[in-house]
């Protein structure tokens, strides 16, 4: 009788239905089994008593999930199928367990954004978030934005486009990622899509229950790496994120800090924001490897001097320096609105203390470090050299860093210093005056990081 107590009253029209079929006979002792295993759970006690108190949430949650697996007479159409709903209820019941397990003091959500540009070095602290398990993290969902946007008839202005990036930033941070969903192509089907750009960068998109049964003949783009998954459901990552505690997000694609006032003001999310930036003359190198084909005219002319540079290319990475450059000096003239809500970070450093740097962004976060993080970081910042792939995040960063010096033509480092001299002054990076001082080990480029930067 206390099991039967236990159970929501839903499952017991299910077991009814299933003594009425004989063939179903075996999933009925399973289905038995199973009930009295999650029984002996520490948690179940809890779930039964907040149960209890919401028998009408119960209900209307239990009645949307068994449904479609009855067919108009009232039983089951087919094992497939009862089996499918079997499992619906069953992770009912193991996020009810989740939400119970974080009772207590859990402390505030946080909501943490890595800004960034490309080729800072922003997919390997991403991983510093995205290895917290208490962390709903996101890698790079604006990149469904920029593809939607830079494509509409005439495209669309800078600040227009900020404007964009910000209100959907907001939503997802506030856990609504149905709004992705007028931005991914094809345009997902019943809430299902199998295109979100780079799903298996983010653990919590390739974790029970986000991660669904695969389906056959349907080709994910983007997989996740260490388990097959079906199509990603939506509905299902906007409860994950739900039930996490925190949410981060990194992004290459917002630019201009005094965009993001309104979200830093929202009194729905408690945003910390952290800038990261590298070495514009390293930043350029890595561009020059990873994106080749758009750096064709630089290559040519670093080496060869056949091609002469154009105008508009030295004017756009100067306009790029720039807008990092102000975003920076509005975070550090710590305006009301964004005081201790800001804080600036170069790759440099963490490159060389990945772990202290990791503590220190926590910190900032408000958020305790946990051992799984510093393990990551341990096993990831000391890699043999042949881990050091374009797009990898294992790498051994204390070589890494700096290593673009030594392939650097000294007449590209000059074009870039001429370009982003301002930028490189704010963030602590020294000018090369001749190719000896760039290619010497023992000259460095780089000044203290000066405590300031943390607002």
């Amino acid at each position: 009788m206390e099991i039967r107590r236990s159970l929501p009253q839903d499952m017991w029209e299910l077991l009814h239905c299933l003594k009425m079929k004989s063939k179903y006979a075996v999933l009925l002792v399973f289905v038995i089994s199973l009930v009295i295993i999650e029984k002996e759970n520490n948690f179940i006690s809890r779930v039964s008593d907040k149960l209890k108190q919401s028998p009408q949430a119960l209900a209307e949650a239990n009645s949307t999930e068994v449904s479609p697996a009855l067919a108009e007479n009232g039983s089951l159409a087919s094992l497939q199928e009862l089996d499918a709903a079997f499992s619906q209820l069953r992770s009912h019941l193991y996020n009810i367990t989740l939400q119970l397990a974080g009772d207590g003091d859990p402390g505030p959500r946080r909501h943490i954004l890595l800004m960034a540009t490309t080729r800072t070095g922003s997919s390997f602290v991403g991983e510093f978030f995205n290895q917290q398990g208490s962390i709903f993290y996101l890698f790079e969902p604006l990149w469904h934005v920029e593809k939607t946007v830079t494509f509409l008839p005439g495209g669309a202005s800078a600040v227009g486009s900020a404007l964009v990036y910000r209100d959907v930033l907001k939503q997802l941070l506030l856990c609504d990622l149905y709004i992705l969903e007028n931005f991914i192509s094809p345009a997902p089907e019943g809430h299902l899509t199998p295109f979100l750009f780079r799903r298996g960068s983010s653990h919590s998109l390739c974790e029970e229950p986000v991660c669904t049964p695969t389906t056959k003949k349907v080709f994910e783009k983007y997989y996740c790496k260490n388990r097959r998954c079906g199509p990603l459901n939506i509905t299902l990552a906007a409860e994950a994120c739900r039930r996490k505690q925190h949410v981060a997000l990194k992004t290459v694609r917002i630019r201009q800090l005094e965009f993001l006032q309104p979200l830093v003001e929202d009194p729905r999310l408690d945003l910390r924001i952290i800038q990261l930036v590298r070495d514009p003359r390293a930043v350029l190198a890595s561009r020059m490897v990873a994106f080749s084909g758009k750096y064709e005219t630089w290559k040519k002319w670093a080496s060869e001097g056949e091609a002469p540079l154009h105008e508009e290319e030295v004017q756009r990475l100067r306009g790029n320096c720039e807008s990092i450059r102000v975003s920076a000096e509005l975070g550090l003239q710590r305006p009301g609105w964004l005081r201790g809500r800001y804080m600036l970070v170069r790759y440099e450093d963490v490159a060389r203390a990945p772990l202290q740097k990791a503590r220190e962004m926590y910190r900032f976060a408000g958020l305790p470090l946990t051992p799984q993080v510093e393990e990551w970081i341990s096993k990831n910042t000391q890699a043999p050299h042949d881990g050091n792939g374009v797009y990898s995040t294992c790498k051994n960063s204390s070589e890494q860093f700096d290593k673009w010096r030594f392939s650097m033509p000294f007449k590209l480092a000059q074009v870039v210093q001429d370009a982003c001299a301002p930028a490189m002054q704010l963030f602590g990076y020294k000018l090369a005056g001749s190719p000896a001082a760039l290619a010497n080990r023992s000259f460095s480029l780089l000044e203290e990081a000066q405590s300031a930067w943390v607002t």
